[in-house]
């Protein structure tokens, strides 16, 4: 890639190249296969400049190369790599050669990349159509990303991440054109940052997203601790997603990442002695008041997440919450996750879990984000902040853990059209105001226990944050002395009017 070409003009070209499927593919189903081939864009090129770097090293000895490369963190085989792709793009069943370069990909590299593509058909007649249209699709994409600005190579170039960055990009997009299913794989940019910063992850620190996504926040809080120093873990139950999010961490140098195929509340994989593995740090954006979510099997659960109560069947958010809260490492662990309102103030079963997490004072902070921040839903939602360090109430000693920090947030953003976004000085005030935990006039405020159970533990945030502002007093006077005055210049005009009329005889 030219120094000269900008990453918006890649990001404009990798986007353009969707337009083979607009129309005809739904985007949920395209958007797997235009990353897909960006995946194998990048292994290909940077395959490639490895294999000059060390041509160039060992003087052309083609064994010490071939000796170097296996020691790579990948490998790709000519007879896989995208040129060899492009070369066969008019090949009458192209949609399998793609499939069989794949599967040699996940051959090659089966401890990072086993079952990657297995959600990933590119001879799918259902979402190609019959041979002819597949064939001439499949040719358009490999000859769009086979766009001389698409040369990915990290020596063609001053940074090296930019196919990550690429691909993020790709997957905003593809959100904001998603529509309620947005939020099962993407957490916007500016959130990601913000819950990143609040966690504020160290080196050494075990990471855990059980609902990841595709990757982006998970990642977004790896790379706050500021070096490699870090672990990270992740569950994902929608299998071409979690596809999305292992390669989007290959991409981000992260190919580490333990990221597990399953349901984190039925199905947890992420297991350490036969019991939940625990994490310093656990985030996560779950689907807001998932419906079925397990609530039958919640009561005998293996792991007793539920001991505080079990949420009603139709919102899962309390799942999400217990069990977030219990693989967060007791005395230290710190807990970040997205919530819809209703989690603050709904009675019921969710009362009663939200009454035992406050009376443990695992709670530290909530708060509240503006609406339409989200992909596919306009509501706002909140944060709630859990931080297992905090000591029992009866043995609370300083400010942090003898209240919980109240922050109204919502009314400081970004105004978009479609969207709204956080704005760095909106993200920095909140993350300041946390860290300094203090109280704020009509911003933020410090509830101690005695007012939360007054308030019968609704965590609803006008009932703490007081945003009245007080309209300014009138003086009557005053503005009768002005209709007065207005009246009689309305009399006076009345009376030209009427002048000019007589005078044109009307």
């Amino acid at each position: 890639m030219s120094s000269t070409v900008s990453q918006k003009e890649i990001n404009d070209v990798v986007w353009r190249a969707c337009d083979s499927f607009r129309g005809s593919v739904d985007p949920a189903e395209y958007k797997n296969y235009i990353l897909t081939m960006l995946f194998i864009k990048y292994l290909s090129d940077l395959w490639k400049d490895k294999h000059e770097e060390y041509t160039q090293k060992y003087n052309g000895d083609q064994e010490r190369v071939e000796r170097a490369l296996a020691r790579e963190r990948f490998i790709v085989y000519p007879e896989a790599d995208f040129d060899y792709l492009y070369s066969k793009r008019e090949e009458s069943n192209i949609g399998e050669i793609i499939n069989i370069a794949l599967e040699k990909i996940e051959d090659a590299n089966k401890a990072k990349l086993e079952n990657v593509f297995r959600n990933i058909d590119f001879n799918s007649e259902a979402a190609f159509g019959q041979t002819k249209e597949r064939n001439r699709r499949l040719k358009n994409l490999l000859e769009d990303f086979h766009d001389e600005r698409l040369d990915l190579r990290p020596s063609h170039s001053d940074k090296r991440d930019v196919i990550g960055d690429v691909y993020e990009y790709m997957i905003a997009r593809f959100a904001a054109g998603a529509g309620k299913k947005a939020g099962e794989f993407y957490t916007p940019p500016e959130v990601s940052t913000l819950l990143a910063k609040l966690l504020a992850p160290k080196p050494g620190n075990r990471i855990c997203d059980p609902a990841c996504g595709s990757g982006s926040l998970l990642i977004k809080v790896g790379q706050e601790v500021g070096n490699n120093n870090f672990a990270l873990y992740g569950q994902e139950s929608n299998g071409s997603t979690w596809s999305l999010c292992r390669m989007n961490m290959f991409l981000h140098g992260m190919d580490v990442a333990r990221i597990e195929w399953c349901d984190t509340i039925n199905n947890p994989k992420l297991i350490e002695n036969d019991n939940l593995m625990r994490f310093h740090v656990v985030v996560a954006n779950p689907p807001f008041s998932l419906d079925k979510w397990g609530h039958e099997n919640a009561d005998k659960d293996r792991f007793n997440r539920f001991w505080r109560g079990v949420p009603p069947k139709s919102r899962g958010d309390y799942a999400f919450i217990s069990h977030m809260v219990e693989i967060a490492l007791k005395g230290e662990g710190r807990v970040g996750v997205i919530v819809p309102h209703g989690v603050l103030f709904r009675g019921g079963a969710e009362g009663i879990i939200r009454k035992k997490l406050i009376e443990e004072n695992v709670l530290e902070a909530v708060i509240g984000l503006p609406a339409q921040l989200f992909y596919g839903t306009g509501i706002p939602a909140a944060i709630l902040i859990f931080n297992r360090a905090r000591k029992p109430w009866s043995q609370a000693e300083n400010q942090r853990d003898k209240h919980v920090l109240f922050i109204d947030a919502s009314r400081e953003y970004d105004d978009g059209k479609k969207q709204n976004r956080l704005r760095p000085q909106d993200i920095e005030k909140i993350v300041c105001t946390y860290r300094e935990f203090k109280g704020i006039d009509k911003y933020s405020h410090l509830a101690p226990l005695a007012e939360i159970e007054e308030a019968e533990f609704n965590l609803n945030i006008p009932r703490y944050v007081d945003t009245f502002e007080e309209e300014e007093d009138i003086d009557i006077a005053a503005v009768q002395k002005e209709i007065e005055k207005i009246e009689i210049e309305l009399a006076e005009t009345r009376k030209e009017i009427k002048k000019y009329l007589e005078e044109l005889g009307l």
